[in-house]
């Protein structure tokens, strides 16, 4: 199962199952309504695909322009910039499979991946997977982060700890 704070759908593109993915903090693959009139999200491929085929130097036909199906207010990205964020259907189904994996993994060997997650943000991965990491003798805290890979000392003995470039890491280690 993988938490992510990043909204662009890299882990889908890289070939992960959409099903084990919480994108906490929303996603440019979806509009929602700028009100909220309701609480739900659309895919936006095709209206994207489309002013992508009829810009012309960044500007759209207005009709192209998506509109809420509901209230006819103009749409928006879903994601989490302010008090305006929906959470849809699809994200507490997403919130509650990564809630039941947690629980499913408590007191078994486990690993907690921490790829890149910055100062931004560290409410959301990093302090919980260290918060975990403690309280599972068995767990393992990894970090891969250059100039962030850090880890409370409580954790160290659990913890490994790379200060380098994900890339660079990750290429290394999936060498033949």
């Amino acid at each position: 199962m993988s938490h992510t704070t990043n909204v662009d759908h890299c882990f889908q593109r890289a070939g992960f199952d959409k099903k084990r993915l919480f994108y906490t903090q929303g996603g440019y693959g979806l509009f929602q309504c700028s009100l909220p009139c309701k609480p739900l999200t659309y895919d936006n491929e095709d209206i994207i695909m489309a002013m992508r085929a009829t810009d012309e130097g960044g500007k759209i036909p207005t009709e192209l322009i998506p509109k809420c199906p509901h209230c006819g207010r103009e749409m928006t990205t879903n994601l989490r910039v302010n008090n305006r964020f929906v959470e849809d259907e699809g994200w507490y189904k997403a919130n509650e499979r990564y809630g039941d994996f947690l629980r499913r993994h408590q007191g078994l060997k486990v690993l907690y991946l921490e790829l890149g997650v910055g100062g931004n943000t560290p409410g959301i991965i990093k302090y919980p997977f260290w918060e975990y990491t403690g309280a599972n003798p068995l767990a393992t805290y990894a970090c891969i982060n250059f100039g962030e890979a850090t880890a409370p000392l409580e954790i160290e003995k659990q913890a490994v700890l790379i200060d380098d470039d994900i890339d660079k890491v990750l290429t290394y280690l999936t060498k033949d």
